[in-house]
């Protein structure tokens, strides 16, 4: 399956697809690439590692329509069959999300629906919450919406604050997107509703309790 991936910083989850998808047995490779911050630290990983990559910055564009536009059509040339969402601070519209119907993920470090949004980390240690961690869903057009696929499951420490606590989410993401690409990729993974399905996927059968 041809992956485009989409970014906006440094790409940290983007290394770790990298780091799938140059494994022999991965079904997946990434095709090309896309940022809408030309001076992206990510895209520089991407070329080295020989990858296509395409810059579009958004505040060059007179509306969200011909942004995209450009987007879908650089994927499209590239013949990309799953979007993946890593780290990209755009807002897709519904308009684009209908040229892509369950064909584009994204990676949120939270137990979505809880702290949807920016400064996810900071909103976690403020609320009390005992546990956090991150979610790779299909995209919707509202913000950080989707079917869920698969989670990942952090304990809040005491002494946590929102740095300690994204280094630790953060390792659970580079696990968790890798994963459930493989298996949409694999084609074991099924949209019931609202609700994912994925086959020969197992359910932990132990609780977490914090604190102990």
């Amino acid at each position: 399956m041809k992956l485009g991936v989409l970014i906006s910083g440094r790409g940290s989850n983007l290394q770790a697809l990298m780091a799938a998808t140059a494994r022999d047995d991965y079904p997946a490779e990434i095709a090309l690439v896309v940022s809408n911050q030309p001076q992206a630290a990510g895209l520089e990983r991407a070329r080295e590692a020989g990858l296509a990559t395409a810059a579009f910055d958004h505040r060059d564009f007179a509306d969200r329509q011909n942004f995209e536009a450009e987007i879908d059509a650089s994927l499209r040339g590239a013949g990309v069959e799953l979007v993946c969402l890593a780290g990209f601070m755009r807002l897709l519209t519904a308009g684009f999300l209908e040229g892509w119907p369950d064909r584009v993920v994204n990676i949120h470090p939270s137990l979505l629906p809880a702290f949807p949004g920016i400064h996810v980390h900071e909103q976690v240690v403020a609320s009390g919450a005992r546990f956090s961690g991150c979610t790779v869903h299909f995209v919707r057009p509202e913000m950080d919406a989707g079917p869920i696929i698969i989670q990942s499951l952090v304990p809040v420490r005491p002494d946590d604050d929102a740095d300690t606590l994204a280094a630790r989410v953060l390792a659970t993401e580079h696990q968790c997107y890798p994963k459930a690409v493989k298996w949409i990729a694999e084609g074991r993974v099924r949209i019931n509703g609202d609700l994912v399905e994925v086959d020969g996927a197992g359910t932990p059968q132990m609780a977490a309790i914090n604190p102990i």
